[in-house]
């Protein structure tokens, strides 16, 4: 049997803004999906990753185009080539942790190992965005997702949009730091709010010039301040990205409700991460006791959070 593991991911700044080619940074979660693949009697697929209510069945057509993309990229016919591969973790399915990009990088990795192929991390990479673009169609992936499920640590990436290879800068800090992520609950599907915002973006140009220009510098001065382990600053500038995304209309009732629970209860920056109006509310919490309890307040209101941390490294 062969096994390919996927960190799941979190983006603490850079949501939609990517696509467009600007700066984000993101981070490998202490959590991951695991792949297993063996040869059997008839091709299988078996996902028993832990998921939000409805999560695999929202985007099952998603899962199926990725599962698709990654057998034609290997070669492998499901009449031929009889194996089962079976998913499972401690990656919770759920809008912005990543899910999709940490299946495509954990199969990548436990077919290659599988075949003999020794693919080097770069090419496990290359391999999981076709497969990530696969699931959500082409143009509307911003490849930070398997970038950061492939390599794991502290990253700032910086699509190119001549079609070169992306810029990717990794960061490594001293020691993992503690957060929160709250989940709304709520799973949104990717393809449909990035066009949405692409829509207000061609409406609004001159307006989103000027979203786009502070980001970049909301963006720039969280990093160099995770650099030098300035967490408050790092807080600072989430909870301006985070105003920066309620103006493109990616936030929602049960984020904003988080954010200002989490606010309250200590937490140095609270902000939606991923696709946005649902999925996960990242907190930053860098301490355990802090940890604690931000965690407890926001689980008051009902939704579940998972304590982790960022800065995992491969």
């Amino acid at each position: 049997m062969a096994e390919g593991k996927g960190f799941g991911k979190t983006i603490l700044f850079g949501e939609h803004f990517v696509v467009y080619g600007l700066p984000g940074i993101a981070s490998g979660l202490g959590n991951a999906t695991i792949a297993n693949v063996e040869k059997t009697e008839k091709f299988e697929f078996e996902d028993n990753r832990p998921e939000i209510p409805g999560y695999k069945e929202k985007k099952r057509q998603e899962i199926q185009n990725q599962l698709d993309s990654l057998l034609e990229q290997f070669k492998i016919g499901k009449g031929q080539d009889s194996i089962k591969i079976t998913l499972e973790g401690n990656l919770e399915c759920s809008s912005g942790v990543g899910a999709s990009a940490a299946l495509a990088v954990s199969i990548a990795r436990a077919l290659s190992q599988m075949l003999g192929r020794d693919l080097s991390d770069e090419e496990i990479n290359k391999i999981a965005y076709i497969a990530e673009e696969a699931g959500t169609g082409k143009g509307s992936v911003s490849g930070i997702d398997n970038t950061c499920s492939t390599f794991g640590g502290f990253i700032r990436f910086e699509k190119n949009m001549q079609g070169r290879p992306n810029k990717i800068e990794r960061l490594s800090i001293g020691r993992p730091v503690e957060i929160v992520l709250a989940s709304t609950g709520i799973t949104q599907e990717t393809k449909k709010v990035v066009a949405d915002v692409r829509g207000k973006k061609e409406a609004s140009p001159q307006e989103f010039e000027k979203i786009f220009k502070e980001y970049r510098e909301t963006c720039q001065k969280a990093f160099e301040s995770i650099k030098t382990g300035d967490w408050k600053t790092v807080g600072e500038q989430m909870d301006k990205n985070q105003e920066l995304l309620r103006q493109i209309d990616v936030s929602c009732p049960e984020i904003e409700e988080i954010v200002k629970t989490a606010k309250e209860a200590g937490a140095l920056g609270a902000k939606l991460t991923g696709t946005g109006r649902g999925g996960y509310v990242l907190l930053l919490t860098p301490s355990k006791e802090l940890q604690e309890k931000v965690a407890k307040k926001v689980e008051e209101l009902g939704y579940k959070t998972l304590k982790t941390e960022i800065g995992a490294k491969k």
